[in-house]
């Protein structure tokens, strides 16, 4: 397998003998002075130099397919569906390589980090941004994880020790980190199929002085930026620690090392970011519209636009969840949202993942959930 490691960077380019054998379209060679670019526009999104509100979901497991068709019918059902963004995970972090030729994208082991471009490594993220261009869906690509889902930071404190809160300080974690980043980018830098860069999924520092999460997010979206100025980055955080509205409950709070308005101030965050999920957070359905609007307050405040970028509960879809996109929908600051999750039933593997919040395309859950409410829009 092809392979980099943390001591040598590789700009990867596409040539068309490499894009033949890959079944990548060679004809997305990419200038940046001729692409319009997703962008933000006062408290809107921009797509194709349009501005609006834009409806998407998440399907994190779209690079971890191995049959590019499985990857074409999912996002041609999307994009027939009228979805324009797609989340999905950029990162697959393991501390010992797969016996099972399953896909994964970094080697974490013995205080060294080694990058896998192969065949069952980055070469499979080249498709999905290959096939989102031809479908035209954009990207939201996460660079790791604080859950130990697909390696996460706990990954990198298995190689190269500390713990979880000092991960976001930790000299060695952050230097394979960072080469990480800078490798992803590198590969997509000039594809319009991406809509932005994204720091962690759901980053907390659980007890921790808020300004470590800050400072982590002010050095590291300055990090993207000084490689790639033109794409737009987040955090990918769930909105934690805030005052506007606040009820007093958990997720307004800072116990998780999270403060939302002032993470949002750093001027290389272009929007903000922010989940829900009541039953996992100790509190009720009725718990949504409010935390919505709550942070449409603070994006307006803070002049940028927000992307109510996760939520979900596992019975009552179209209700409940109903109702929260059309608070996002009405509220100021709110300019486009992904639910969790997208599915669909594809033709090798069958279907796709399901945590109990997975909704399925063709089911009546998605009839309300994304035919009815893209309508709305």
């Amino acid at each position: 397998m092809k392979t980099t490691t943390i001591l040598t960077t590789t700009c990867f380019v596409f040539s068309q003998v490499a894009s033949y054998a890959m079944g990548i379209p060679t004809s997305g060679t990419y200038k940046r002075s001729n692409t319009t670019f997703p962008g933000t526009s006062g408290l809107d999104f921009t797509i194709d130099g349009t501005a609006g509100y834009f409806a998407g979901s998440n399907a994190y497991w779209l690079a971890f397919l191995t049959d590019n068709d499985d990857v074409d019918q999912a996002l041609a059902d999307a994009e027939s569906s009228g979805l324009r963004i797609m989340r999905i995970w950029g990162f697959n972090d393991v501390n010992t390589v797969p016996t099972d030729n399953s896909v994964y994208f970094q080697l974490l082991a013995d205080g060294k980090a080694t990058v896998n471009t192969g065949a069952d490594g980055l070469e499979r993220l080249d498709y999905v941004v290959s096939s989102a261009e031809s479908h035209n869906i954009k990207l939201i690509i996460n660079f790791v994880n604080y859950w130990s889902d697909y390696g996460g930071m706990a990954a990198y404190v298995n190689a190269f020790g500390g713990s979880l809160t000092s991960w976001y300080t930790d000299d060695e974690s952050q230097a394979a980190y960072q080469n990480y980043i800078k490798t992803v980018i590198s590969r997509y830098i000039d594809s319009p199929a991406i809509f932005a860069w994204e720091l962690a999924n759901e980053p907390r520092c659980s007890s921790c002085n808020v300004s470590v999460i800050h400072d982590w997010v002010a050095s590291t979206s300055a990090f993207i930026k000084s490689i790639d100025s033109t794409h737009l980055v987040a955090i990918g955080d769930e909105g934690f620690g805030l005052d506007i509205n606040s009820d007093g409950s958990y997720p307004y709070g800072y116990s998780e090392g999270s403060n939302f308005t002032l993470n949002l101030e750093v001027d290389t965050i272009d929007f903000g970011t922010f989940h829900l999920y009541p039953s996992n957070w100790g509190t009720s359905d009725s718990f949504g519209s409010p935390w919505v609007t709550a942070h449409g307050d603070a994006c307006a405040a803070a002049g940028k636009p927000c992307l109510f970028e996760e939520y979900g509960v596992k019975s009552d879809k179209c209700s409940v969840e109903g109702e929260w996109q059309k608070t996002a929908v009405g509220t100021k600051g709110i300019g486009a949202d992904t639910f969790w999750q997208f599915g669909d039933t594809l033709k090798s593997s069958g279907k796709s993942p399901n945590d109990d919040y997975t909704v399925y395309y063709g089911t009546d859950d998605y009839t309300c959930l994304v035919t009815e409410h893209i309508a709305a829009i």
